[in-house]
């Protein structure tokens, strides 16, 4: 493929997100300059990488700014993309304060729905950066949405989902899966991974349980709290912690698992909604805007309207799984289609490029 530009300039936290971004937009550029708070692994690098310059993100961080402006002068990028709309985009902002160099801006779901309730100061600091940007991307609507009413005026947008590198094969024969649900969320007060214990332990209660079984893989700072939970509730081998995993075992997870919990009390659209859906997992999610993009209540997937009602919306979908197992293949089919439009990494890096290309053109 042609580069659509012979720099880029990227900006971004240490995280697999931008890991992930690094290697897929990098065959669209000659060559690519990552500033970031660490090393991403070999398997991250591309080739065409020249050079990855740490910095610290900070808001006390007063010197990264003229470190980024050293870096623009160095390689002199056509374009940069900056990756969260928190202090990442303030260095940035900083840094380009002056010049004409274009700043694309990726929202994540917590920059710009949860840090500006934090205090005035976070408030006008999203602001800033978000009017700062030539262009703003968000992997749902109502992320694009808010990042219009924080911006306080009009900033142009584009839905852009970073979507899956891989797509399975389409799921069949669902209901020889074990009687199986998933839960991979990160153990914070975040995700609520203690309401999906506790609703397990209630359809265990109600004899509704059987030989389900729950996984609740990743990990975080709520694990042991997590743990600790589950035995005081009794719940034995009903629930199995099986922890942080790489990605192919998390695959794995997926195709054994007939649904996918998550019931965050924040979130824009995560990827492991998207691999959930491409796996032939039956989604129950939180009633969240960027949730109802992809679900439905009782058609893609069950929206639970109440986490302390999780556990009538989980008895809803097991009974669903079990009672209606054509309606269920039928639909994980469609869900996979839809997975396989909409969210696939390589066609949505390319779209990513295309629009690199429109902003160069002076067309966004």
């Amino acid at each position: 493929m042609s580069p659509v530009l012979d720099t880029l300039l990227l900006i971004g936290t240490h995280s697999i997100h931008t890991h992930r971004f690094l290697a897929g937009i990098a065959p669209h550029c000659r060559q690519v300059v990552l500033i970031s708070n660490g090393e991403p692994g070999p398997e991250w690098c591309p080739p065409n990488l020249c050079e990855v310059v740490q910095v610290d993100f900070g808001l006390r961080a007063w010197r990264t700014a003229r470190r980024i402006r050293q870096v623009i002068a160095r390689y002199q990028p056509q374009l940069v993309h900056v990756h969260q709309a928190n202090s990442v985009a303030w260095h940035a902002r900083r840094a380009l304060k002056g010049s004409v160099l274009p700043m694309v801006l990726s929202c994540w779901g917590s920059d710009v729905l949860l840090l500006p309730k934090r205090s005035l100061l976070h408030h006008w600091m999203v602001r800033g950066n978000l009017r700062a940007a030539r262009l703003l991307t968000a992997d749902s609507q109502v992320l694009l949405q808010q990042a219009q009413k924080v911006a306080g005026l009009a900033v142009a947008g584009q839905w852009l989902l970073f979507g899956l590198p891989e797509l399975p094969s389409p799921p069949l024969d669902l209901a020889s899966r074990p009687k199986r649900m998933l839960s991979c969320r990160l153990h914070k007060p975040l995700y609520r991974v203690d309401a999906i214990l506790r609703a397990v332990a209630v359809l265990q209660q109600r004899g509704q349980w059987q030989d389900w079984q729950l996984e609740v893989a990743a990990s975080g700072p709520d694990t042991p709290a997590l743990q600790a939970l589950a035995r005081e509730l009794g719940l034995g081998e009903s629930v199995q912690f099986t922890g942080f995993m790489p990605h192919a075992k998390l695959l794995q997870a997926y195709a054994r698992s007939r649904l996918f919990v998550s019931v965050p009390e924040s979130d824009s659209t995560p990827v492991s909604l998207l691999e959930a859906m491409a796996y032939g997992c039956l989604p129950v999610l939180s009633d969240l805007p960027a949730n109802r993009e992809w679900v439905e209540d009782g058609q893609q997937g069950f929206i639970c309207r109440d986490v302390k009602q999780l556990t009538d919306d989980l008895w809803r979908a097991m009974q669903w799984c079990e009672q209606q197992p054509e309606r269920w293949q039928q639909q994980m089919l469609a869900n996979h289609q839809r997975i396989r439009e909409t969210a696939w990494f390589p066609q949505n890096m390319a779209q990513c490029a295309a629009l690199y290309q429109r902003i160069l053109e002076g067309r966004a």
